[in-house]
C-alpha cells in the first residue's frame, strides 16, 4: 500500500465521519413533527423497524453507514432503546447482502460461506429478539423507553454479536450442514474455478492464492504418477481412467494458473513478487509434465495388459527399486514446495543423480537379459519407455527443487547451485552416498 492509497483511505474516512456529523447536526435542528411521527412508528411497530434496518443496510451495502445514520437519528433524542434494538437486528441481517452478492459466480464453497454468514445473523437475530421480548413482557425493562445515544447503539451491537457467537459457536457443524443442504454438491463436479481476478488489486494476496492453488495442482499431479505406477503392478481399468481424468484436471490447472499469472505479471509488482510470479510459471509447467508422464506410464501398463506381456521377476524387482526412488524424490519436491523448505529441496538433486544412475543400470541389465534370451524385444520397448518416463519425472523434481532454492535466495542462480552440487560439495556427496546405498540393486 503506497502513500496515495493511505491518503485516499484517510480522506474517505474523514468524509464519512464529516457526513455523519453533518447529518446529526441537521437532524437535531430539524426534529419536527414528521420526524417524530416516523420515529414513533418505528417505536411502536417493531417489525417495521426490523425491516427498515435490514432494507436500508442491504440497499447501501454498508452496515457502518446504516449504523451511522441510526446514530445521527439518535442525536435528536427521540430514538428509544425499544426502537433501536429491532433496527440494529435488521442491520446485522442486511449486512450479509454484500457477502451474498460477492459470492455470485464463484464456486460452491464460496457460496456456502456466504450462506453461513446469512444463517448466523438470521438465526441469531430471530432467537435473541424472541428472548428479549419474552423477558421484556415479564420484567418490563425500564430502559426500553429511554432515549438511546451513540454509545448505547455501539453497546447493543457489541452485545448482540457476542450473544450470537455464544449461541452458535457450539453448532458450527450444524451451520455447515445447513449450508451444504442449501448449496448442494452438483451432480457433475464443478469446473476448476478457484482464482479470483479481484485479488489482483492486492498482488501479494493474489500471489499467495496462486501458491495455494499450485500446491493443489502439485498434489494431484504427484498422486497421478504414483497411481499410474501402481497400475503397473495391478492393472485396473477404473484406476487407469482416474489417472487420465486427473491429467485433464492438471491441464486445466495449468491453463488457469498460467493465464492468471501472466495477467498478474503485467501489473505493477515489486521485484520479489515479480520473481515469484515468474518462478511459478516455470513450476506449473513441471507439475503438468509429471502428470503427462503418469499417462505415459499408464499407457505402458495398458500395452502390457492388452498384449499379455510380463516382466521377469528380476526385472520387476529392479523396476520397484526405481519406482521407490522416484516416489521419494516426488515427496521431497512436493514437501519442499508446500513448506518452502530449502533443506528438503537441497536433498532432491543427490537423489536425482541416483535415479539417473539407476536408469542406466537398469538399461544395461535389460540388454544383458536380452542377449541371454531372457527378455523379448517387444518388452524391451516398454521397458525403455518406462525408464525414460520415470527418469524425466526425477528431472522435473530437480527443476522444482531448484526453483524453491532460487525463490528463497533471490541472489542465488539455480544453475550455479546445481553446478556446484554436481561438482561435489560435501553435503551433496554425503546425501548421494546415502541414497545410493538405500536404492542399491541386488546383484
Amino acid at each position: 500500500m503506497d502513500l496515495f492509497d493511505v491518503l485516499t483511505m484517510i480522506g474517505g474516512l474523514s468524509l464519512f465521519l464529516f457526513g455523519m456529523n453533518l447529518m446529526g447536526s441537521y437532524l437535531e435542528k430539524a426534529a419536527g413533527s414528521s420526524l417524530k411521527m416516523l420515529l414513533s412508528k418505528l417505536t411502536t411497530r417493531k417489525l417495521l423497524g426490523f425491516l427498515t434496518g435490514m432494507g436500508v443496510t442491504a440497499i447501501i451495502q454498508s452496515s457502518s453507514a446504516s449504523v451511522g445514520i441510526l446514530q445521527a437519528l439518535s442525536a435528536t433524542g427521540q430514538v428509544t432503546f425499544g426502537a433501536a434494538i429491532p433496527i440494529i437486528m435488521g442491520q446485522n441481517i442486511g449486512t450479509t447482502v454484500t457477502a451474498l452478492l460477492s459470492s455470485v459466480g464463484t464456486n460452491k464453497n464460496a457460496r456456502r460461506t456466504a450462506v453461513v454468514h446469512l444463517l448466523f445473523n438470521v438465526i441469531g437475530a430471530v432467537v435473541w429478539l424472541i428472548v428479549f421480548y419474552a423477558l421484556n413482557a415479564v420484567f418490563r425493562f425500564a430502559f426500553v423507553a429511554l432515549p438511546i445515544d451513540q454509545l448505547g447503539i455501539a453497546i447493543v451491537h457489541t452485545v448482540f454479536n457476542l450473544l450470537c457467537t455464544a449461541l452458535l459457536f457450539p453448532f458450527t457443524g450444524l451451520l455447515e450442514k445447513l449450508a451444504c443442504r442449501i448449496i448442494p454438491d452438483a451432480k457433475t463436479p464443478d469446473q476448476i474455478q478457484i482464482l479470483d481476478e479481484r485479488l489482483m488489486a492486492t498482488p501479494a494476496v493474489a500471489i499467495s492464492r496462486c501458491m495455494e492453488v499450485t500446491g493443489s495442482m502439485a498434489r494431484i499431479s504427484m498422486d497421478a504418477m504414483k497411481t499410474a505406477c501402481g497400475v503397473l503392478k495391478h492393472y485396473d481399468a477404473k484406476t487407469a481412467q482416474a489417472v487420465r481424468e486427473t491429467e485433464i484436471d492438471v491441464d486445466q490447472y495449468e491453463d488457469m494458473l498460467g493465464t492468471y499469472l501472466v495477467k498478474l505479471s503485467g501489473m505493477d509488482l515489486s521485484l520479489s513478487d515479480s520473481r515469484q510470479t515468474a518462478k511459478m510459471l516455470h513450476l506449473i509447467s513441471d507439475f503438468e509434465r509429471i502428470s503427462d508422464h503418469a499417462v505415459n506410464v499408464l499407457e505402458s501398463a495398458e500395452e502390457m495388459e492388452n498384449k499379455g506381456l510380463k516382466f521377469s521377476e528380476y526385472a520387476r524387482k529392479e523396476l520397484d527399486v526405481l519406482i521407490s526412488a522416484v516416489g521419494e524424490i516426488m515427496d521431497l519436491a512436493l514437501e519442499s514446495f508446500l513448506k518452502n523448505d530449502v533443506g528438503l529441496a537441497s536433498m532432491v538433486e543427490p537423489l536425482e543423480e541416483v535415479v539417473e544412475a539407476l536408469k542406466e543400470q537398469l538399461r544395461t541389465r535389460h540388454i544383458l537379459r536380452l542377449q541371454k534370451g531372457e527378455c523379448t524385444i517387444e518388452l524391451g520397448f516398454v521397458w525403455s519407455d518406462l525408464l525414460t518416463s520415470l527418469e524425466r519425472v526425477a528431472d522435473h523434481c530437480s527443476n522444482i527443487a531448484g526453483c524453491i532454492i532460487e525463490m528463497s535466495h533471490d541472489s542465488l542462480d539455480v544453475h550455479d547451485y546445481l553446478g556446484s552440487v554436481k561438482a561435489g560439495s560435501p553435503g551433496f556427496l554425503k546425501a548421494y552416498d546415502a541414497y545410493a546405498r538405500k536404492y542399491a540393486l541386488v546383484e
